[in-house]
C-alpha cells in the first residue's frame, strides 16, 4: 500500500510538452520549455502508431533539447508532442524481486506477471561515504579453485574479469553466478546476446540460482540508452539490497560494453573522441558506477565481479586499464591458456586481489607463495623447457616447478559444474606442494 500511495503522490499534476523541431540520426531536437528540462529528464514523444517513444535528455544546443530514444524512432516526426516525463530515472525495488528477470527500465520480461512496487530509488545514486564506510569483510567462498586460493575476494571487495573474446569468460562468469556464497545475487547482462540469456537462467543459474537472484538484460540489439541504464538499475537494485543489511554479490557482464554505450551516446551529442573513439565522459562514469559497490555504512556489502572485454588481446587498451585503476583486483585470462585446453584460463601471475595476503588463511599463506613461485618459475623458463634446452639438474627450483606443474595445472582446471569451497582448495594445493596440512580442517582453522 505504501507504494501504492507513493506512486500517486509522484503523478504530475500539469503537463508540459514540447515538439520536435528536428531528427538527425539517433538525436531528436525537442523545442518548447527547456528551462522545465536538465541532463537526465525523460520525455515521451507521441508517434503515429499510438505508442510513445521514450527519449532521454544528453544535452542542449541554442534553445532545443538534444534528446536520445529508448526504442527506434519508426513513426516519429517533426511537431509530434514531447511530453515531459520525469525528471530523474527511479525504479521501486522490494524483495518479491528475487526470482524475477526485468529489463533495463525495471519492467518484468519474464511472462510472470507484474512486478509489485516499493519505495522509490533514483538509478544514479551516489556511493556511501569514504569516511562513513565499513571495511572489507570476511572471505567470500566464490567456488572456483584458482580464486578462492590464489586471488581471494573478501565481502565488499570489487573485482574485474579481464578477457578477450572466446577465451571463456562467460563460463566463468556463469560458475560464480552459481557457485558463490552471497544472500542475494544481482546479474546485470549488458549488451549480451540474445540467444544466450535464457542458456544462462536455465542451464548455468539454475531455479536455486534464480531464486535468489534478479537478472537485468539488454540484449545487444538494444538502444545505447538502454544497455547504459541495465547497468545504473543493476547497481540500484543492488543498493537496495545492500541498504536492507544484506551480502549482495553483484555481477555485471560486461563494463566494456556500458562503456561502448556510453561512446555512442556521447559521439552523437557532439562530444570530442579521445583514445579508441571513447570520449571523455565515459572515463567519468566508470568511478561514479564502480564505486557504488563496495560496503556500506551498516551490515551490508556490495561484492562486485565485473568483466571486461579486452579488445584485440590488449590489456592496456583504455577501457581496461581505467577498470583496473577503480577496481580492488583484476583476473587476467589469457588466449594461450585456454587454446592449451585448461579452463577457467586464469593467469595466475598476471592476476591481483588487492586483500591478499590479509585475505588468506595464515596457515596455509605459505603454501600458496609457494605455489605462485613455482608456477612463475615454470612460466619463465617455459620456452626452454619445450625446446628441450634446459637440462635436468641444472636447477632444483626448475626441476621441482617442471616436476609439479602438470598437477597445479589440473588443480587450476574446473569443469563448469565442478565447486569447490575455500578450505578444500587450500588443502589440495597443500598437498600438490608437499606442505602438511591438517585433514578435515578449512578456513580459519575450522572444521569444514
Amino acid at each position: 500500500m505504501k507504494g501504492l500511495l507513493d506512486e500517486i503522490a509522484g503523478l504530475p499534476d500539469h503537463e508540459v510538452f514540447g515538439r520536435v523541431a528536428a531528427i538527425q540520426g539517433l538525436l531528436v531536437e525537442v523545442v518548447g520549455p527547456v528551462n522545465a528540462m536538465r541532463i537526465g529528464s525523460r520525455i515521451n514523444v507521441d508517434d503515429t502508431s499510438g505508442s510513445p517513444v521514450e527519449l532521454e535528455v544528453v544535452g542542449f544546443r541554442e534553445n532545443r533539447a538534444v534528446c536520445m530514444p529508448f526504442a527506434p524512432l519508426d513513426g516519429v516526426r517533426m511537431g509530434c508532442r514531447a511530453v515531459l516525463a520525469e525528471a530523474e530515472p527511479s525504479i521501486r525495488p522490494t524483495r518479491a524481486w528475487l526470482g524475477r528477470v526485468i529489463d533495463a527500465r525495471g519492467n518484468p520480461i519474464d511472462g510472470k506477471g507484474p512486478l509489485p512496487q516499493g519505495p522509490s530509488r533514483h538509478l544514479r545514486s551516489n556511493p556511501p561515504p569514504a569516511h562513513a564506510r565499513k571495511r572489507v569483510g570476511e572471505p567470500v567462498d566464490l567456488g572456483v579453485r584458482a580464486l578462492n586460493t590464489f586471488l581471494t575476494c573478501c565481502r565488499g571487495q570489487r573485482m574485474g574479469i579481464f578477457a578477450g573474446s572466446g577465451v571463456g569468460k562467460s563460463v566463468l562468469f556463469s560458475m560464480l553466478a552459481r557457485n558463490a556464497s552471497a544472500d542475494v545475487s544481482v546479474i546485470g547482462l549488458i549488451g549480451e546476446r540474445g540467444r544466450e540469456v535464457q542458456e544462462f537462467i536455465e542451464d548455468d543459474l539454475g531455479p536455486e540460482g534464480l531464486a535468489r537472484a534478479v537478472v537485468v538484460v539488454a540484449t545487444s540489439d538494444e538502444t545505447a540508452l538502454m544497455r547504459r541504464q541495465a547497468a545504473w538499475t543493476t547497481m540500484a537494485l543492488a543498493e537496495h539490497f545492500r541498504d536492507e543489511g544484506a551480502q549482495v554479490l553483484c555481477l555485471m557482464d560486461s563494463i566494456t560494453r556500458f562503456c561502448m554505450a556510453q561512446r555512442e551516446i556521447g559521439l552523437a551529442g557532439g562530444e570530442p573522441p579521445t583514445s579508441k573513439g571513447y570520449t571523455p565522459t565515459v572515463f567519468t562514469e566508470l568511478p561514479r558506477l564502480l564505486e557504488r559497490a563496495g560496503p556500506g555504512v551498516g551490515e551490508g556489502a556490495i561484492t562486485g565481479l565485473f568483466t571486461v572485454l579486452v579488445e584485440g588481446d590488449d590489456h592496456n587498451e583504455p577501457v581496461a586499464d581505467a577498470v583496473r585503476s577503480i577496481l580492488d583486483g583484476h583476473i587476467v585470462m589469457e588466449r594461450s591458456i585456454a587454446e592449451r585446453g585448461r579452463f577457467p584460463a586464469i593467469n595466475i601471475s598476471k592476476s591481483v586481489s588487492r586483500t591478499m595476503p590479509g585475505a588468506a588463511d595464515p596457515e596455509y599463506l605459505p603454501v600458496v607463495k609457494k605455489a605462485r613461485h613455482l608456477m612463475a618459475t615454470f612460466s619463465d623458463m617455459e620456452e626452454l623447457i619445450r625446446l628441450g634446452a634446459y637440462r635436468k639438474g641444472a636447477d632444483p627450483l626448475v626441476d621441482e616447478a617442471i616436476a609439479l606443474n602438470p598437477a597445479l595445472e589440473a588443480f587450476l582446471g574446473q569443469g563448469k559444474d565442478d565447486t569447490t569451497s575455500i578450505g578444500e582448495g587450500y588443502v589440495r594445493l597443500a598437498e600438490i606442494v608437499g606442505r602438511s596440512a591438517k585433514p578435515g580442517t578449512g578456513e580459519k582453522g575450522e572444521k569444514q
